[in-house]
């Protein structure tokens, strides 16, 4: 199923995802749509992930949605890197599980 309709559809996250983690992530897209940047963002253990081109927030223990930042052209900080601070849109890229 297309990640797209898992966000989307309560019904078809909690098919493919469980009750839990299907609550889970409809919490963190809900503060996804709250926050004025990423920064913003408290629940979920929000970081940077190994790429530090990607942000990563927990679903609940065992899964995680893993965002990048979607701007035409993606503001950077002095050293170059993204600057999370003022990253306002984003893409979801996968949600992943320590089972897979």
């Amino acid at each position: 199923m297309p990640l797209r309709t898992v966000c989307e559809k309560e019904a078809q996250a909690k098919h493919e995802l469980g009750d839990t983690v299907a609550e889970f992530l409809k919490h963190r897209l809900s503060d996804l749509r709250a926050a004025k940047s990423v920064k913003d963002l408290v629940a979920g253990r929000p970081r940077i992930g190994d790429d530090k081109s990607h942000m990563v927030v927990d679903l609940g223990e065992s899964h995680r949605l893993v965002f990048k930042a979607n701007h035409t052209n993606n503001p950077l900080n002095p050293s170059n890197d993204l600057d999370w601070d003022r990253i306002t849109r984003i893409k979801i890229l996968r949600i992943e599980s320590d089972h897979a």
